[in-house]
């Protein structure tokens, strides 16, 4: 029996060569605005759903700018969490979200589930006052999107 037969299935640094869309950042080299940690998809192991972690730093703060809307053919589940160890549920910052034709101004810890055609975005962080951790979940194994 081979030993560590499953030291695959966990994940703790990006896989060598590989590519991320440009707007991503490099993997796993964290700049001023951002630290974009980690990722799995089809690509780092065949059948997984694609999950990215991304920590998001004050300067990530830009009440211009930010992902424009956009439609995915897959379910997507999408977490902004605080790190006040005091109070979990302060989101530390404020963000703007839309799904379909409604805004949210998200101030608390939360996920957000967007079912498969539900358009949404832009995303814009309005206010970063400590460190938000980000991810994303898709039940595919690529993150595909369409306007």
């Amino acid at each position: 029996m081979a030993k560590n037969k499953y030291a695959h299935h966990i994940i703790t640094d990006f896989k060598p060569g590989l590519e991320l869309p440009e707007f991503r950042g490099k993997p796993g080299v964290p700049n001023d605005k951002a630290n974009f940690m980690m990722w799995l998809g089809d690509k780092v192991i065949k059948g997984s759903p694609y999950v990215e972690a991304v920590w998001l730093w004050q300067k990530a703060a830009d009440p211009k700018g930010g992902f424009p809307q956009h439609v995915h053919d897959h379910d997507e589940t999408i977490g902004f969490f605080g790190t006040d160890t005091t109070n979990v549920y302060d989101l530390g910052g404020e963000i703007e979200f839309w799904l379909e034709d409604e805004k949210y101004l998200l101030t608390r810890s939360c996920i957000v589930y967007v079912p498969g055609g539900m358009k949404h975005c832009p995303i814009k962080f309005l206010r970063i006052d400590r460190p938000i951790f980000h991810f994303i979940f898709v039940t595919g194994g690529e993150y595909t999107e369409r306007t």
